[in-house]
C-alpha cells in the first residue's frame, strides 16, 4: 500500500506543477488582454490603473472611435483582404499540393524544394520587388495591391501537400476508372477527405490576413484604404491625452474579437488538421 500511495501522491503532485505552470502561463498571456479591454471603458482619468474592473463602464469611447475615424471601412478592408486571400490560398494551394502529392512528373522534386525555399525568405526581402510590381501594374492604394502577395504560399502548399499524400492513391485510381476527370476526383474525393488539413490552412491564413500590418502599410496610401492594423496604427501615432489611447485600446479590442470568434468556432479543425498533417 505504501508504493501505491507514493506513486499516486507522486502523480498527483505532477499534476499540480502542470496545472499551476497553465495557471500562470494563462495570467501573463490574458492580462495584457483583459487590461485592454477593461482601459477601453475607463474614464481617461483611470486610463493607467493596473484595475481590470473600470469604475464605470464608458462605451461612449467606441462610439467616439468610429466618428473620429474611418474605423468601419476599415473593417472591410480588412474583411475583404482577409477573405480573398483565404479563398484564394485554398484553391490553388490544393491544387499545386494534390499535384505534387499524387502525380509524377519530371523536376517535381526539384519544382517542390523551391516551393519550400520561399518559406526561408522573409517578407521583409519581398516588400521592394512586390512594390516595384505594384507600381508598375497601377496597384498601388488598390484591394489588388494588397491582395496579390498572399494568393498562393509556400507554407500553404506544404501543409496540403504533405496531408494528400496520406490519402491512397488506390482510390483515386478507381474514381479515373469510373471516368472521373481530374478536376472532379478532386472537388468530389479530394477536398471531402481533406477538410480537417483544408480548414486549418484557411483559419491560418485568415488569421494572418487579418493582423497583416507591413505589406499593407507600405502598399496603402488614403484612409479609404486602410486596414484596421494600419488604420490603428496612425490613429496611435495621432493620439495626444489619454482619452485618445482609451480609443485607441477600443479599436484593438474590437479587432480581435473575430479572430477569437473564429478560433472558438473551428478549434477542433485546427487541432485535428495541424495533428494528422504528415501522417502517412
Amino acid at each position: 500500500m505504501v508504493p501505491s500511495t507514493r506513486v499516486s501522491f507522486g502523480r498527483a503532485a505532477i499534476a499540480s506543477v502542470r496545472y499551476g505552470l497553465l495557471t500562470l502561463g494563462l495570467i501573463i498571456v490574458g492580462f495584457p488582454f483583459l487590461w485592454m479591454i477593461a482601459t477601453s471603458l475607463k474614464a481617461p482619468e483611470d486610463m493607467y490603473s493596473l484595475s481590470l474592473v473600470p469604475k464605470t463602464a464608458l462605451w461612449g469611447h467606441y462610439a467616439d472611435l468610429f466618428r473620429q475615424t474611418e474605423y468601419g471601412v476599415w473593417i472591410v478592408n480588412s474583411a475583404i483582404v482577409a477573405i480573398w486571400t483565404t479563398a484564394s490560398v485554398a484553391v490553388f494551394d490544393t491544387l499545386v499540393g494534390y499535384i505534387v502529392a499524387k502525380f509524377s512528373f519530371f523536376g517535381k522534386q526539384v519544382i517542390f524544394l523551391f516551393i519550400l525555399s520561399t518559406l526561408m525568405v522573409p517578407t521583409e526581402m519581398l516588400i521592394i520587388p512586390w512594390y516595384l510590381i505594384s507600381t508598375k501594374l497601377g496597384w498601388v492604394d488598390t484591394y489588388w495591391g494588397v491582395l496579390f502577395p498572399g494568393f498562393m504560399t509556400g507554407f500553404g502548399i506544404f501543409l496540403m501537400k504533405q496531408f494528400l499524400e496520406s490519402l491512397p492513391s488506390e482510390l483515386l485510381d478507381a474514381a479515373r476508372i469510373d471516368g472521373l476527370g481530374e478536376l472532379a476526383i478532386l472537388a468530389k474525393i479530394v477536398v471531402p477527405l481533406s477538410r480537417s488539413a483544408l480548414a486549418t490552412l484557411c483559419i491560418l491564413t485568415f488569421l494572418g490576413s487579418w493582423n497583416a500590418f507591413i505589406w499593407p502599410l507600405i502598399v496603402t496610401q488614403s484612409d479609404d484604404m486602410y486596414t484596421i492594423p494600419v488604420g490603428m496604427a496612425f490613429f496611435s501615432s495621432e493620439a495626444k491625452d489619454s482619452s485618445n489611447w482609451i480609443q485607441v485600446m477600443a479599436g484593438a479590442t474590437l479587432s480581435i474579437f473575430p479572430l477569437i470568434l473564429v478560433f472558438i468556432c473551428f478549434q477542433k479543425q485546427i487541432i485535428r488538421g495541424i495533428a494528422t498533417t504528415g501522417m502517412k
